[in-house]
């Protein structure tokens, strides 16, 4: 039976929740990003994924590569939440010698499946998982979540190019398009906007969504299963620090961590468990 929209609103919630404490505790990180991120993520793990906690390896797996790998605090919370390792562990985030260090790392974290940081990387793994997938004809699916900002790397529309080229229908990626990178609004930085034009140039089935929107973000998620011929991109309209009113829409937040006091109002206006 497959998690219901309560469901993962709730879940929503703690790891928001999670990732506030988490950067809070590290007094460093990326706060901005991964909370714009995390409906996307939630959805991906509590309801579509085929993944196990028992076996994070397994050859028949579904792939996640989180391609804006500043964005790990997200990723973290979601693992742990799934049960990947122990929710205390989130708390050492940035540490040294913590597993959780500020991009993930594949060799020391359960469940990621691609180290990544430096941004274009990621997607273009995920271009390659897909490929191998095909080659060895297996019926595992990749996602890939970029950011915005990232599509200025001119290695994301080469992945791109690739991607269509091979038919790689078991691709999918979400665009978490917040609008705000560290240096301000991605028009004045380097404008990538029409996205879904360019994706739709490129050869993929493009769908633009709310990306705070469950029922959207699992239709979306269905249409892409059920393209045969081509990789699906889905443009998610989100708010950078989504969930509390001091981060959201705010460039500064980008990454910066929140103080003790701050923290209190976050974790008070996110609400949810405790």
């Amino acid at each position: 039976m497959k998690t219901n929209i309560e469901e993962l609103q709730r879940i929503a919630k703690l790891i928001r929740k999670d990732i506030v404490e988490m950067l809070t505790e590290s007094a460093s990180g990326h706060p901005g990003g991964s909370l714009s991120a995390a409906d996307i993520l939630t959805t991906l793990y509590f309801r579509e994924m085929n993944v196990d906690t028992k076996n994070p390896k397994a050859a028949d797996r579904d792939r996640f590569v989180l391609s804006k790998g500043h964005a790990a605090p997200v990723l973290y919370a979601a693992l742990a939440e799934k049960g990947f390792f122990d929710k205390s562990e989130l708390m050492n985030l940035r540490k040294i010698n913590s597993i959780l260090q500020g991009h993930p790392n594949m060799n020391y974290v359960p469940g990621v499946d691609m180290s990544t940081g430096s941004l274009g990387q990621g997607v273009s793994a995920a271009v390659g998982m897909a490929l191998a997938g095909k080659i060895d004809k297996k019926d595992y699916r990749v996602y890939s979540l970029l950011g915005d900002g990232e599509l200025g790397e001119g290695q994301v529309w080469e992945a791109a190019m690739s991607a269509a080229h091979y038919k790689l229908n078991n691709l999918t990626i979400f665009i978490d398009f917040n609008g705000l990178q560290i240096d301000g609004k991605i028009e004045d930085v380097m404008n990538p906007n029409p996205i879904a034009d360019k994706f739709v140039a490129f050869g993929w089935n493009v769908l633009s969504i709310d990306g705070h929107n469950f029922e959207e973000i699992i239709n979306a998620i269905e249409i892409a299963r059920n393209t045969t011929d081509k990789p699906t991109a889905i443009v998610c309209k989100t708010i950078k620090g989504k969930g509390v009113s001091f981060m959201e829409n705010e460039a500064g937040w980008h990454g910066s961590a929140p103080s003790k006091e701050q923290c209190k109002q976050a974790l008070a206006e996110i609400g949810g468990e405790n």
